[in-house]
Formats: C-alpha cells, sequence, structure tokens
C-alpha cells in the first residue's frame, strides 16, 4: 500500500535525477510544469462528468440497456463523444474496423439433474457457443481445497483430459494459471461437449467468474462460483443439463473516435523565448484514452462511463483553456471493442507506422474511476509491488499520481500492469503509460477499509459487469478525487520540461508474450473494464 508523503516523493525524486534517470520535475521550475495541471484540475468537476454519465445512460435506455461495441447504443454514443469534440475545436477522426461480435440471445442455465435437482446461478464466457447439452460431470485436475494463493493449473493441459465418451460430457474445469481459452480449446479437443469453469477459491476469487475466451468456440462454455463448483465437484456420479443462446458475428463493425489538436494550433511557436508560445513537440504525442464500450448485459456507467466521461469532461475543459500552454500535442482517445479484447486500442496501435508509433511520448488509461466501495489505485508503473515495469518512463507517470495524492494527504496504492485495460496495447509497443483505476470485482480488504472508508469484504463495484451498472452505481467522491489527479497528469504531461528518456530501441519490443497476445482479457485474471 502505498501511503508516502510529499517529502519522501521528493527525495526519492532528486536520487533518481543524480543517478543519471530521467523524472519529470516537481519542484523549481517544475511548479510552472504543474500550472496547466492544476487549472484543469480545479476546471474538471464531478458535475461535468456527471452530465457526460447522464447522458450515456440516456443512450443505453433508448437502446437495449446498453452501449456495446457492434451494437445500436455504442453508435450513438460514439455520436455523442464525436459532436461534443467537434464542437469543442478537435479535428476528430473515426477509425473503423471490424470485429467478432458476441452476445447472449437468451440468460443461460446450469442445472444439476442427478443426484437431486439444483439451480444454478451462472453466466456464459464471452464467445461461448450455443447449445443444450445433459451429460456427465468431469472434474478436471482440480486443487481442493485451494492454495493459500493462486496456483491450479486445471485444464491448462491436453494430458489434463481423459478422452471423453461417446456420451455427451461436460467438463468442470478451475480458473487458474492459463487462459480460459486455453482450458476450453483443450476440453473441444478432447471431445467435451461443453465446459463449466468455477472460481479457484482464494480471497476474492470465490464469486462466480465469467471472462472471454478471445474467439468464438463450438460449445457451451459457463461459469461458477467456488462455492457451486467444489460442490458439484465433490458430488459423485453428476449429471447437469447447461444450456446457451449465443449471436456471433465475426465482421461486425465499430469504431474508436479520435481526437486532435485543431490543425491551427499543430504548428504554432516555432520559436521559443519571452513572451512567445511554448513550440509544440510534434514527435512527443501524449495519447489520452479510455474505452467507450459497455458490456451487453449493462449500461456501463462505472465501466466505463466514468473513465470516458471524465476524459471527455477533460477534452473540453482543456479547449477552454485555449491550448495556449502546451508544449507536447494532445490525443483523446475513445476505444471501442475494449470488452471484446482490448480490440479498439489494439486496432489504433497496430495500425501506426513506425514513424508514427515513435511519436507517442506515453499512453495514459483510464478505466473505472467511480466505484462505489473504491480505493484510489495508480497503475504500478516501476515494477515496485513485484509485477512487471512498464516501459521506460511509465515510472515517472506513477510518480505524477502519486505525488498529486500526497500533496492533498490522500493514500494510493500501486496495481499491475496485469494487460486487462487499453494500456495493454501501448506497453506491448514499448509506450510508457500510465493511469488510474478506481476497482471492480475485486474483494476490499479491512486495511484497504481503514484508509479509504467504505466495507471490507465488499466488492469494489458490487455491480461489475452488470444490469445494475447504471447512474446509481457512481461514487462522487471517486469521480472527484480521481478525476482531478486524471486532469492534473494530462496538464503535467503536457507542459512539463523535463519528460522522461527517449531510447533508442525500436517500438514494440518491450514487455513479454503476455502483452502480445491478442487474448490478454481471457487470461485467468478473467476480464475486468
Amino acid at each position: 500500500m502505498r501511503r508516502s508523503i510529499a517529502v519522501a516523493t521528493t527525495v526519492a525524486v532528486m536520487a533518481a535525477l543524480s543517478a543519471g534517470t530521467p523524472a519529470l520535475a516537481h519542484g523549481g521550475k517544475g511548479h510552472q510544469d504543474r500550472e496547466l495541471g492544476t487549472r484543469l484540475a480545479r476546471a474538471v468537476t464531478v458535475d461535468g462528468v456527471l452530465k457526460h454519465a447522464r447522458a450515456f445512460q440516456r443512450i443505453a435506455d433508448r437502446n437495449e440497456g446498453n452501449r456495446a461495441s457492434g451494437l445500436p447504443g455504442y453508435d450513438a454514443s460514439a455520436d455523442y463523444v464525436a459532436n461534443r469534440l467537434e464542437r469543442a475545436g478537435y479535428e476528430v477522426t473515426r477509425q473503423t474496423f471490424t470485429f467478432p461480435f458476441w452476445r447472449d440471445v437468451a440468460p443461460p442455465t446450469l442445472a444439476q439433474t442427478a443426484p437431486g435437482s439444483v439451480d444454478y446461478e451462472t453466466g456464459s464466457f464471452t464467445y461461448s457457443g450455443s447449445g443444450d447439452v445433459a451429460g456427465a460431470v468431469v472434474p478436471v485436475d482440480l486443487t481442493l481445497p485451494p492454495t493459500p494463493e493462486p496456483s491450479s493449473t486445471s485444464g491448462c493441459e491436453a494430458a489434463d483430459f481423459t478422452p471423453a465418451p461417446a456420451a455427451p460430457t461436460v467438463a468442470l474445469v478451475q480458473r487458474g494459471s492459463c487462459d480460459f481459452a486455453v482450458k476450453v480449446a483443450n476440453a473441444v479437443a478432447a471431445g467435451y461437449d461443453a465446459v463449466i469453469i468455477f472460481n479457484e477459491g482464494q480471497p476474492g476469487r470465490t464469486d462466480l467468474t465469467t471472462g472471454t475466451l478471445g474467439a468464438p468456440v463450438t460449445v457451451p462454455v459457463v461459469g461458477l462460483s467456488f462455492a457451486d463448483g467444489s460442490a458439484l465437484a465433490q458430488t459423485a456420479g453428476a449429471q447437469v443439463r447447461v444450456t446457451t443462446q449465443t449471436e456471433t458475428d465475426l465482421e461486425r463493425e465499430t469504431e474508436n473516435i479520435i481526437a486532435d489538436l485543431p490543425a491551427r494550433h499543430q504548428g504554432h511557436g516555432k520559436s521559443q523565448g519571452k513572451g512567445k508560445k511554448p513550440r509544440l513537440a510534434e514527435d512527443e504525442v501524449v495519447v489520452v484514452g479510455a474505452h467507450l464500450d459497455s458490456v451487453t448485459e449493462g449500461p456501463g456507467i462505472n465501466d466505463n462511463g466514468s473513465g470516458s466521461g471524465t476524459v471527455l469532461e477533460i477534452a473540453e475543459e482543456l479547449s477552454d483553456q485555449g491550448f495556449r500552454d502546451l508544449r507536447r500535442p494532445v490525443r483523446f482517445a475513445f476505444w471501442g471493442a475494449e470488452e471484446a479484447g482490448l480490440l479498439g486500442s489494439e486496432h489504433y496501435v497496430a495500425s501506426l507506422s513506425p514513424d508514427e508509433l515513435a511519436s507517442i511520448h506515453a499512453n495514459l488509461n483510464f478505466d473505472m474511476l467511480g466505484s462505489p466501495n473504491y480505493v484510489r489505485f495508480v497503475y504500478d508503473g516501476d515494477g515496485s509491488e513485484g509485477g512487471e515495469a512498464g516501459p521506460e518512463g511509465s515510472a515517472q507517470i506513477e510518480e505524477v499520481f502519486t505525488d498529486y495524492f500526497d500533496r492533498r494527504g490522500l493514500a494510493s496504492e500501486p496495481t499491475d500492469f496485469d494487460g486487462r485495460s487499453d494500456y495493454g496495447p501501448f506497453i506491448a509497443a514499448g509506450i510508457p503509460a500510465g493511469g488510474l483505476f478506481s476497482g471492480a470485482e475485486g474483494v476490499k480488504t479491512p486495511e484497504q477499509a481503514a484508509v479509504y472508508g467504505g466495507t471490507a469484504g465488499e466488492a469494489y463495484d458490487s455491480c461489475y459487469h452488470a444490469a445494475c451498472d447504471d447512474l446509481s452505481n457512481l461514487s462522487n467522491r471517486a469521480l472527484s478525487e480521481l478525476g482531478d489527479a486524471a486532469a492534473f497528469a494530462t496538464g503535467t504531461l503536457l507542459t512539463s520540461r523535463d519528460g522522461f528518456s527517449r531510447d533508442d530501441r525500436p517500438r514494440g519490443h518491450h514487455g513479454t508474450k503476455k502483452h502480445h497476445d491478442r487474448t490478454w482479457r481471457s487470461a485467468e485474471h478473467g476480464p475486468r473494464r
């Protein structure tokens, strides 16, 4: 947990500078670097963000209750955002792409038919096939009871599965270690007709689990809680019936909304001096993004109307400031098909030429900023908490956020770059990244409740990926604190004199294989934002 104070942060910055590690300025002339950030933080208000959240709610209400990519609610959301940005003076690009669309047509069901009769709470995995399968349950390499730390490898190896008999058979696998898609592919290859994936069982990994498989599969795939899954696994001779009705379209069209500075501004200030406007570093574009789509199950007001509404409010307030102090260009991005596997941001990064990719100075990502039982999570750019560090410069971005919270006496704590939001394609390409997160399906600890308030033992957002993620599912306090920090960081990165290092290695060679895997969100962590 990060509970540092401003003095400690300043010492760390000075140490980094003396060691030759570049950092954003925080003192001396650095206070000038913070001026735009401070003005933006004051200008961005909860009322401004809620104005956009209400618009997103109205759009969902008029469009089957959701704003999912590939459906009319997303199209209307994209129109709303594009119109607001154009009115604010930005040059707006609507970048279309196709993706494999999927949704439930009817709620899935899972019932034990023998011995006895039990109806289970369940949910489909994204890209599950349709089907009605009644057959015997075969537990697959389960770890019961679970270990203290996640370790289950259930279904991760083809050898975990005995060949299925000719009669319909349902594989029961446990969350853990590898992509959901790998577990399902192994089950299908072994001849199973349906797959049930239940949660692993450690604290925070007990509730009903679902996720994305990354690409369509041919069999029904549904989830269970740990309690239900372990009970089913230990029921001798268990028989179940699984039903799913899904819609898949491999070539559904959607779009990203990209907004750049007005052309008349991008070339200004070719010289610098007293009374002159700062010269824009055209090869140091700051991309500030959030995903615009919801899941099909609900309107997605916290996930991610809170993030996209905040980014839109920052863009409008920056326009009101007149772009007068920028040292770097800004590009606001509203990603489509994030809930299908980060597909919009992945398409954007893949579409860039080497020169265009090299011109991106940093990516800021804001995915869920209003969780009702929130924590002030900051992406752990330096990997100091044990996760993988981001590309060079990510540590300095993290420090901008933590320094901001420190100066206001607000605690924050790091969250791993786990590849589950739209920074993923950027860090895979070696681009520095950072951002904020208020929490999703994870459970608040007693220690967190003591620091941030809220309720220990409950999810940060109990309506995550559900129909109840509506206007009532927002914390105004979270929006205020994290929204101000998002605005401050945006202004600071756009005006800082020092910036961070520009190494000579080609973009796209940072990180590990998981960052290049198209199925990030089907990893054992499950979906998040």
